[in-house]
């Protein structure tokens, strides 16, 4: 399905099942609103599915990895050939992220969208290589205006394989080194806060190699000069084929009403392009954490986000997702399994 037959897809969630879902929660046994944003989570999980009793029996977690030709200007604290190690490191399940999704059901897809490196076959590793790593985006575009979009599709087209499969709700997960300098780019470019004010470690460098990743980035935006209005553009201009890819798996998962939990920085970076695509996809998003990553509290603030926990976490894979799934999962339990005043003959609070 084509970016613009997607859009065209993707519909306000209903608001009145989002009512009638808060009049339930009002009725069972506890005080109103106690249950905080558990209850907030269940209703919108209604209002996204449609479905009074939500389930949750496809969860699943789709990884994008990517390269970036960025990565040659010294921006990360480990070499490129890390990322097909991981991706391999990945599909054998010894990852942190294989560790969170068995630990809350979830399944995890590895999409190849633009790994550096040949990778070999494997049965749980789909391959939507746009190309071997971006270009470096300190010398010019990251990639063409017609890769941009083959990227956002390749997500779309992952997404929509697994809905007849059964995925009922989607984490984004992403693997790619030096893809934070890219992340942080694009959410300078689109919001306009300045570069110091959106970069972080990473990976854990150095304050001298933080200000370089400053430098870097700063140049990048000033050699390229991405349209701030043009999301496409941006992507192209500075972004990643792994960024673009969860753009697209966001807006392909929200064309089909499915929930979609948003990992840290990198996803974040992918979301801030749909929601610029598609301003309806963040009715259908959960921010699954707060990133370390001094971006991200920004780019939640301009979408509009509030991160379902806060742990320090700084990895992406999909880590912040998986956990999120579980909280997610256990609010719609909370609606369908607790008993109301009446089923339970407890006595309501007295008006």
């Amino acid at each position: 399905m084509t970016l613009e037959q997607t859009i065209k897809q993707i519909k306000p969630i209903n608001l009145d099942l989002l009512d009638e879902a808060q009049r339930r929660l009002d009725n069972l046994t506890k005080p109103v609103g106690s249950l905080g944003r558990l209850e907030e989570i269940a209703r919108q999980v209604v209002a996204i599915t449609e479905k009074r009793n939500p389930t949750f029996s496809g969860k699943t977690i789709i990884t994008m990895a990517g390269d970036h030709g960025v990565a040659a200007e010294g921006v990360s604290a480990y070499p490129q050939e890390v990322t097909p190690q991981m991706v391999y490191n990945f599909l054998r399940g010894g990852a942190a992220i294989n560790v969170l999704a068995r630990h809350v059901g979830a399944k995890v897809i590895i999409v190849d969208m633009g790994v550096a490196f040949e990778l070999d076959p494997h049965p749980n590793l789909i391959s939507k290589k746009v190309d071997f790593g971006t270009k470096n985006i300190a010398q010019g575009p990251a990639m063409s205006h017609q890769q941009a979009i083959q990227a956002i599709e390749a997500g779309i087209e992952v997404t929509q394989a697994e809905i007849p499969k059964g995925m009922d709700i989607l984490g984004t997960g992403d693997m790619g080194i030096a893809n934070t300098t890219p992340s942080s780019a694009i959410v300078a470019a689109i919001t306009g806060m300045p570069v110091a004010k959106v970069t972080g470690r990473g990976t854990g460098i150095d304050d001298k190699t933080l200000r370089h990743k400053i430098q870097v980035i700063q140049h990048a935006l000033e050699v390229n000069a991405p349209n701030p209005h043009d999301p496409i553009d941006v992507l192209s201009k500075v972004g990643g084929y792994e960024i673009g890819g969860i753009a697209g798996a966001i807006l392909g998962t929200a064309a089909a009403r499915v929930p979609v939990v948003i990992d840290g920085f990198i996803s974040t970076a992918g979301a801030l392009i749909a929601a610029e695509v598609c301003p309806l996809v963040k009715q259908y998003m959960f921010s699954a954490h707060n990133s370390v990553e001094i971006g991200h509290k920004v780019m939640l603030e301009f979408l509009g986000l509030a991160p379902i926990v806060d742990l320090n976490l700084r990895l992406g894979e999909g880590t912040g997702a998986a956990l999120g799934i579980g909280i997610i999962e256990a609010a719609v339990k909370i609606l369908n399994e607790m008993a109301s005043f009446e089923e339970a003959g407890v006595s309501q609070a007295e008006k």
